[in-house]
């Protein structure tokens, strides 16, 4: 199929309805069975034609003109197609440091999708094998918000609103990562991706609970209670597991239910005790788990979970109303619905 190549600057309008592909994308698809429609730009009638469509076989003269066009940035994918695109990319999540064409929004979904599905791997068998593509993961998201780390407000937007755990870790990352940054001033991106994975992991040790525990409704008996309050502990021993105890990992993992008047566990310990850092993770847990709908609990709205927080004398109140602040004056913006964007099908 021999297609005219651009030899003019494609209209910028287009980039509103369709993805200009780069070779690293290219590459990462299936060589003679691209999962998207292809388009390629026509100078002829300045607007993209059909190329081929999505599962169709190319032939091997369609392979290596797909690559020329590519190169030359004349290769296209319909933006209707996003969903398909994206899931793609998830399972490749650095893609999306390669390719300059996705949007704010879209990168963010990507990421958080990824995330979420490796975390779920990790959660439902948590050894080093199932780690290592996790934190793989982690640093291409960290190394994005690095870049910008203002682009954390685009995952605040986008906070799962039902409870599982895997979207419970993803939560309390992003807004853990969110609160850190509003006060951390000038960083080493190290310290940024010892926090995230802090942050995500923190509640791994409840993969060691018994489900019926986790689920169980209404009051948990004193002995229930008690192996319920170990996963703090059982947290820090899987992460040892993975070479991954450093200092704010397990003081994360240990503290997060540790409260200011000591009413928390499993140390009860009181205010000058509690790690910074911790105090953040309380601050982050407590916020991901208030604002989705759980076996026992309505999801409550981000601003609502927020105030009750910032007026709750057992968490660090200046973390609190720091969250309540941007909230108070929709620094946020509006909420995008993630739990339907994971559960979309192709």
């Amino acid at each position: 199929m021999a297609v005219k190549k651009a030899s003019g600057a494609v209209p910028a309008n287009i980039n509103e309805e369709y993805y200009q592909i780069s070779p690293e994308i290219l590459g990462s698809f299936p060589k003679y069975r691209p999962p998207v429609d292809l388009f390629v730009f026509r100078e002829d009638i300045a607007v993209l034609a059909p190329y081929s469509r999505k599962g169709v076989r190319l032939t091997n003269e369609q392979v290596e003109e797909l690559a020329a066009l590519c190169a030359e940035g004349n290769l296209f994918v319909s933006r209707s197609d996003h969903h398909i695109y994206s899931r793609h990319i998830v399972r490749q999540l650095d893609l999306v440091l390669q390719d300059h064409n996705l949007k704010e929004a879209e990168i963010a979904n990507i990421c958080v999708h990824a995330l979420y599905l490796r975390y779920a791997e990790f959660y439902a068998q948590p050894v080093k094998a199932l780690f290592d593509p996790l934190y793989r993961d982690v640093l291409v998201v960290t190394e994005y918000l690095a870049e910008d780390p203002k682009r954390v407000n685009a995952f605040m937007r986008r906070l799962f609103r039902k409870h599982d755990p895997a979207k419970h870790a993803v939560n309390s990352m992003i807004v853990g990562l969110w609160l850190w940054l509003q006060n951390a001033g000038e960083f080493q991106r190290k310290d940024l991706d010892r926090m995230a994975v802090a942050l995500l992991v923190h509640d791994i040790g409840m993969s060691k609970v018994p489900p019926f525990l986790v689920d169980k409704k209404g009051a948990l008996k004193p002995e229930e209670r008690e192996k319920v309050w170990q996963h703090s502990v059982m947290g820090v021993k899987i992460m040892q597991k993975m070479d991954m105890a450093y200092d704010e990992l397990v003081r994360v993992c240990f503290e997060h239910h540790e409260r200011m008047d000591g009413s928390g566990y499993p140390q009860r310990i009181k205010a000058g005790q509690v790690k910074a850092i911790a105090a953040l993770a309380a601050v982050a847990d407590s916020f991901s788990a208030m604002v989705t709908e759980r076996s026992y609990a309505p999801a409550k709205e981000p601003k609502e979970a927020a105030r009750e927080l910032a007026e709750d004398a057992r968490y660090d109140t200046s973390v609190a109303r720091t969250l309540l602040a941007a909230y108070a004056r929709d620094a946020i913006g509006p909420a995008q619905d993630m739990d339907a964007f994971v559960e979309q099908k192709d």
